[in-house]
């Protein structure tokens, strides 16, 4: 047997004397560390009052396993690290001034001891600190991935020797925030998350829907600040179901509008276990419900029938419009080599863009595909051209629609979510999620608004008339498209065809283009139209009606023609109101907050401290003046904490509390090898992927979806 003693460490704890258990522990744990060797508790001896008298501390590897069952096939194969080592320590209660003496201490080891570069692996000296766990949990909320959380931490101290834990317990620590993030269940913990966040902010809205086995099937959530920007944005929806982020495969269903900077806005968001039409009825009367009752002027879908029977049945009179870049990838799927014909595609785009002025020539140009190509009778362009109302500009143009032609928009929020997301991710985690990028979207929304507010641009800021009018009125995005209207509107040629004094009307044609169109102007009332509609469907003036005005010699746009979505105040009187009072209040927790001030204050003092070795000095020293003071403090708040507690201890059965309330349970776990949390392809999409890989190496079959059926109810 190899007796190792401890050279050189000349320290002999026996007789030492402390005051509380874990400064006993923190005594032998640092001298286990110095001499290199990790620690784990002996045992306790009770007097006959069950009062404890000893306690006891041994090296790791004292002692020998027992052996186990040869039948019993463990999963890991471990390794045997104790060797019989006698090395100890024993700490004795003294009556007299009830403190604890080390009453028997063994400093031999029959084991080689660990190096100083080894040290910093010993289980007894890996701990991450409660500073070191703050840093943790607010860079891993922040999207920073775990490695390079620990990355950063060890380059804070020299090096990971001096850390004070491995990577591995990093990675630990994170797991052990998430599962405590869901340890009532995810569907419960995610419940339990919504009633905090409806306490924190009284518009905060809510509902879930549940099977006959009180699982989760559908749910759907929207903040304070998703209600305020409905109200200011919600004229245009964009709705899309393409997106699975979740281990229990569900769909996600984020509503998404435009604001005042041309931006994406979140309106709230909702998860469906199947997209049947009674899932969606009850997803819309939620969210109308949610929004006060106020519905959009129109709502941007992909094309599914059953999402189409909920919008109808919920949303009678809304515009309700089809995405044009899902349809493109219909169309290749159906039409085959006929989509991959440039004169088959530019008719089939004229009609699908919206590129036609009359119903007249949408017709004559969409007879004129069929019978080129051959496809009179074609099932799916019969389909399609039924629908025409809902996917071709030319039927809405009189209805606001922000000129959005796709639910990209949505699809975009979307492809945000996928870069944060994993398909194990817990519903609870993508609400955290959600709310972060949320926060990011809104922090983007705000700086923009800044910069609106700082001046205007410098070529405008010195001239006058109409485009100084808008530069002041419409944020940055909007001007610039404002701008180019009024810039083209140069090259626009007309002339007045009749005038009964008060209503003018002009005929106005583009350079090198032989369409005309039509403006009346009526300078009784200042109003003003144009056959194009992109007042009407965009909420701007055209360059038509701008060479109109500023033939005329306007100076102004008439107000009647500033739509307040599109200016700088059009969050201005919402904002105000009593809702943005109960906005203002901040969701993170104050610890988080203060944590954070703390640290940017302390910053720059370490940093300057840290120049010289007599600044280190006075830096170090009063740091360990400070602690000491904290921990007191710690220790007395504690215990008033705990006073209080006690003092307001009330018995729940008595005063009629229950606990019989069920909780909710997980919604069926049912994702089946294979599945992405990707937005969902297209047939036509996979194909092309899959025909790409062909030519390097033969592929593999993806398993196909299996069907989920579950039965909802309120």
């Amino acid at each position: 047997m190899i007796v190792n003693r401890v050279e050189n460490i000349d320290e002999d704890l026996l007789g030492r004397v402390v005051s509380t258990e874990e400064e006993a522990y923190n005594l032998y744990n640092n001298y286990a560390t110095r001499v290199g060797f990790s620690v784990r508790k002996g045992q306790k001896r009770y007097n006959t009052k069950k009062v404890l008298r000893q306690f006891s501390y041994l090296c790791s590897k004292e002692g020998f396993r027992l052996d186990s069952d040869p039948s019993e096939l463990s999963k890991v194969s471990k390794l045997e690290t104790r060797t019989g080592c006698k090395a100890s320590i024993r700490f004795a209660f003294q009556d007299e001034d009830d403190t604890w003496k080390v009453s028997y201490f063994v400093p031999e080891h029959n084991h080689e001891l660990a190096k100083p570069e080894e040290r910093q692996f010993l289980r007894s000296n890996r701990k991450v600190s409660d500073s070191n766990l703050g840093v943790i949990k607010t860079m891993v909320g922040a999207g920073i991935r775990t490695t390079n959380t620990y990355s950063y931490l060890a380059e804070e101290v020299g090096g990971s020797q001096n850390v004070g834990f491995t990577k591995r317990d990093c990675y630990n620590v994170v797991n052990k925030e998430k599962m405590a993030m869901i340890e009532a269940g995810d569907a419960q913990s995610l419940m339990n998350l919504f009633k905090r966040k409806q306490a924190e902010d009284p518009m905060f809205f809510y509902t879930v829907q549940v099977d006959q086995e009180n699982r989760m099937t559908n749910f759907f959530w929207r903040d304070g600040r998703s209600r305020i920007d409905y109200d200011c944005f919600g004229d245009v929806v964009v709705f899309d179901t393409t997106y699975r982020t979740n281990r229990y495969n569900m769909i996600c269903a984020p509503f998404v509008g435009v604001n005042h900077h041309w931006k994406n806005v979140l309106f709230g968001c909702a998860f469906l276990l199947d997209e049947k039409t009674d899932s969606f009825i009850w997803l819309f009367e939620t969210f109308l419900e949610s929004m006060g009752g106020q519905k959009p002027k129109t709502i941007f879908t992909d094309q599914c029938q059953a999402m189409a029977n909920g919008i109808q049945n919920v949303f009678p009179g809304v515009c309700h419009r089809l995405c044009s870049w899902h349809i493109s990838q219909n169309a290749a799927r159906n039409l085959g080599s006929h989509y991959g014909n440039q004169e088959f595609n530019h008719m089939f785009n004229k009609c699908l863009q919206g590129y036609c002025e009359t119903e007249l020539e949408f017709q004559s140009i969409w007879d004129d595909l069929l019978a080129k190509f051959n496809l009179t009778g074609n099932p799916w362009l019969m389909t399609l051209y039924n629908l025409r109302a809902k996917w071709c500009p030319l039927f809405s143009r009189h209805i606001f629609t922000a000129r959005i032609k796709s639910s990209q928009r949505s699809e975009s929020t979307n492809n945000v979510f996928h870069q944060m997301s994993t398909k194990t991710m817990s519903l609870t985690q993508f609400v955290h999620h959600y709310d972060k990028q949320a926060e990011k979207m809104r922090s983007s929304e705000l700086e923009e608004s800044f910069r609106c507010n700082q001046g205007l641009p410098s070529r405008i800021a010195k001239s006058s008339g109409i485009l100084n009018h808008a530069a002041t009125v419409y944020t940055r995005k909007i001007f610039k498209l404002f701008e180019k209207e009024f810039v083209d509107s140069l090259a626009v040629m007309m002339h007045e065809v009749g005038s009964d004094g008060t209503i003018h009307s002009f005929e106005l044609n583009e350079e090198g283009h032989s369409r005309v169109y039509l403006v009346q102007l009526n300078s009784f009332n200042h109003t003003i139209s144009c056959s194009c509609k992109m007042f009407e469907s965009m909420g701007l003036l055209c360059r038509h009606a701008l060479r109109v005005l500023n033939v005329k010699c306007w100076s102004q746009i008439p107000k009647q023609y500033i739509l307040k979505r599109w200016t700088k105040d059009a969050k201005k009187e919402l904002e105000a109101n009593e809702h943005g009072e109960l906005l203002r209040v901040n969701g993170k927790s104050s610890v988080t907050l203060r944590r954070n001030a703390l640290m940017r204050t302390t910053y720059d003092v370490l940093s300057k401290a840290a120049e010289t070795k007599a600044t280190t000095r006075i830096a170090v020293k009063k740091l360990r003046e400070m602690e000491e003071l904290i921990e007191k403090e710690m220790i007395k708040s504690k215990g008033e904490v705990n006073q209080k507690t006690s003092d307001n201890v009330v018995d729940c059965n008595a005063s009629g509390c229950t606990f019989d309330e069920t909780p909710v349970l997980n919604p069926p776990c049912v994702r089946p090898k294979g599945i992405s949390n990707a937005r969902l392809k297209s047939a036509m999409e996979k194909r092309r992927k899959r025909t790409s890989k062909d030519t390097v190496s033969s592929s593999m079959k993806v398993p196909c979806l299996v069907l989920l059926f579950t039965i909802s109810y309120y």
